[in-house]
């Protein structure tokens, strides 16, 4: 495939300038690519009263301006996740931004919620023909001086658009953003959204994304709050401001969120204790330091229902999918499951 022999090429270039080039090639290669070829029927999961293929999903941050979805998808992702959007375009923090710790297999960025706006990623989508899964992951502007005010007019603009909206008040690049999640302001927010769903009569289910920096206290406020409004699901985790004593990459010292392998550790760690407070009732989506089929395993066994990915595919790039795919279900097999579903939580039942 031409996009895992270019990821080698593309690695010499700064991390940034490879991520610019790569969304171009794969924007210019999509007409080329053949369909996703159709998944094994042990992979298909059901979730928010929708049929997923697989489990395996792309993650915000990779397409944060609906670019590519269509091309993600013939590459075998179950399901896609565009963004983080907000109300008005900007451009993010100063360069250099974006970090390959190689030597760990591992990310630092600081990007700052850089995107073309939502009315762009609007008018972009409103021109796709509706197929595949595509969730929305929204964000509030950096200057913004209401910021639940942006969440709401990105959620009432995007949401159409969308098969499920992801709330990222979790991204550690926005000073004072991850603020909205203690338990007041995460009330309000979340309450509004569910409010000016049901008034616009929109069937589309609604996620929070949540830090993997959050302490137990922290999570059970989060839980109560998940069930008092009602929303279907949860996204464990974005990255994470620690930086483990096992990073050797001196980029390691660069400020940021650190993904990758070494946020599998902690992110499936909060994934279960998530899952130990809300039980099966919630959705729970399972990322950070996926890069192999036993990583998305261990998540599901952890209690979670799909699994996203986004790191791990500028290092082993797009072939990865297809790998996971497979090493998945020689997982289910080996441990007798006849499907997914029988997996999910499986380690905290």
């Amino acid at each position: 495939m031409i996009l895992d022999a270019a990821s080698s090429v593309l690695r010499l270039f700064p991390a940034e300038t490879a991520h610019k080039l790569t969304i171009r090639l794969t924007r210019a290669l999509e007409p080329m690519l053949p369909a996703a070829r159709a998944s094994d029927r042990r992979l298909a999961v059901r979730a928010f009263g929708r049929d997923f293929p697989n489990p395996i999903g792309l993650a915000a941050g990779f397409d944060k301006n609906a670019e590519v979805p269509d091309a993600m998808l013939k590459f075998g992702f179950g399901f896609v996740e565009c963004g983080t959007v907000t109300p008005r375009p900007q451009s993010g923090n100063p360069r250099p931004r974006l970090f390959r710790l190689t030597e760990d297999r591992a990310v630092v960025n600081r990007m700052g919620f850089n995107n073309d706006g939502m009315e762009a990623v609007a008018e972009r989508l409103s021109a796709r023909p509706r197929k595949g899964l595509l969730g929305i992951n929204i964000g509030a502007n950096k200057d913004s001086a209401d910021r639940i005010g942006d969440y709401f007019r990105a959620f009432a603009r995007l949401a159409p658009l969308a098969d499920y909206v992801a709330v990222n008040v979790s991204s550690p690049n926005t000073a004072g953003l991850r603020d909205l999640q203690n338990r007041d302001e995460l009330s309000r927010l979340l309450s509004l959204l569910t409010e000016e769903r049901a008034k616009l009569a929109l069937p589309v289910p609604l996620l929070l994304k949540i830090a993997p920096d959050l302490d137990g206290h922290a999570l059970d406020d989060i839980a109560s709050v998940v069930a008092q409004t009602g929303i279907e699901g949860v996204i464990v985790s974005n990255t994470t401001i620690e930086r483990p004593s096992t990073l050797v990459s001196p980029l390691a010292a660069e400020s940021g969120g650190l993904s990758g392998v070494p946020l599998m550790v902690p992110s499936t760690h909060v994934l279960r204790e998530m899952r130990e407070r809300v039980g099966s009732r919630v959705t729970l989506i399972g990322t950070g330091g996926v890069s192999s089929g036993a990583d998305a395993y261990a998540k599901i066994r952890s209690g979670a229902t799909l699994v996203q990915l986004y790191s791990a595919l500028a290092f082993q790039g797009p072939g990865l999918i297809r790998r996971i795919k497979r090493e998945l279900l020689d997982c289910l097999v080996r441990d007798g499951f006849s499907g997914i579903w029988n997996a999910i939580g499986a380690d905290i039942r």
